[in-house]
């Protein structure tokens, strides 16, 4: 149920292609400051649901209804990155030509330009953000380095901080450990932890043992629809998620 609390809500939203239901009647309701993991097998409508809130795709029927009641349908992907909604991608698309400081300088300012926003003099609160960003994403000793020499972990948390720039009130982010050593996911756990307290995480993951550390509360999706949602225990006892998910 949506209350005083909730930043985003989708209340039966659907979307068909060619004949297929993706996403059938879904209603789903994220908290301000909740960090949320949604799970499902393949073809579950988990992307999908990610692509209808960012504006990617747009739905059938439903409304989606963000912060003090705006309705997301119909605006365009920008428009809605605007609004406070961002959106990370499981591969990281960082400028790898450019130092860790200049990516963040690049996401910083609304005009895209490379040469307008490098040459641009920061003002002291956009300085201020940078060095915030980098410090929770950890890369405040590697700012001077360039992008495409990260780890692959560390290309993860760069972009992670290019979204935190913009200050974000929703965050989405698509299996953000794949690929990761344990000690970067662990640091990647430790990271969404720490950005739910001031904005809302909604976390799209397969990694069962990773959605286990982060996971206060958990959405399966199957066949387009919330199969089961609450705590991981009670998730990973539910019969129809064993049966349809989890195996056993």
């Amino acid at each position: 149920m949506k209350s005083k609390e909730t930043i985003l809500y989708l209340n039966d939203v659907s979307v068909s292609f060619d004949g297929f239901q993706a996403i059938n009647n879904l209603s789903l309701y994220v908290e301000r400051n909740e960090l949320r993991c949604v799970i499902g097998p393949n073809g579950a409508g988990k992307t999908t649901m990610m692509d209808i809130i960012t504006g990617k795709t747009k739905p059938d029927t439903g409304e989606i209804i963000f912060a003090e009641n705006i309705n997301l349908i119909g605006k365009s992907e920008a428009e809605i990155a605007n609004l406070g909604i961002g959106r990370k991608f499981q591969k990281p698309t960082v400028f790898e030509q450019h130092t860790v400081h200049e990516n963040l300088c690049l996401a910083l300012e609304g005009d895209r330009s490379v040469f307008a926003n490098l040459f641009h003099r920061l003002k002291q609160p956009q300085i201020e953000k940078i060095e915030q960003s980098l410090e929770i994403i950890g890369l405040t000793n590697e700012q001077y380095r360039l992008a495409g020499e990260l780890s692959h972990g560390q290309k993860q948390w760069l972009e992670i901080g290019m979204l935190i720039t913009q200050n974000p009130q929703v965050l989405l982010v698509d299996e953000p450990v794949a690929g990761m050593t344990y000690q970067e996911t662990e640091k990647t756990a430790e990271l969404l932890q720490n950005l739910a307290r001031t904005q809302s995480v909604i976390v799209v993951e397969h990694d069962m043992e990773f959605v286990r550390l982060i996971a206060n509360k958990v959405t399966v999706l199957h066949q387009g629809q919330v199969l089961a949602e609450g705590p991981m225990d009670s998730i990973t006892n539910n019969e129809k998620v064993i049966e349809v998910y989890l195996g056993g």
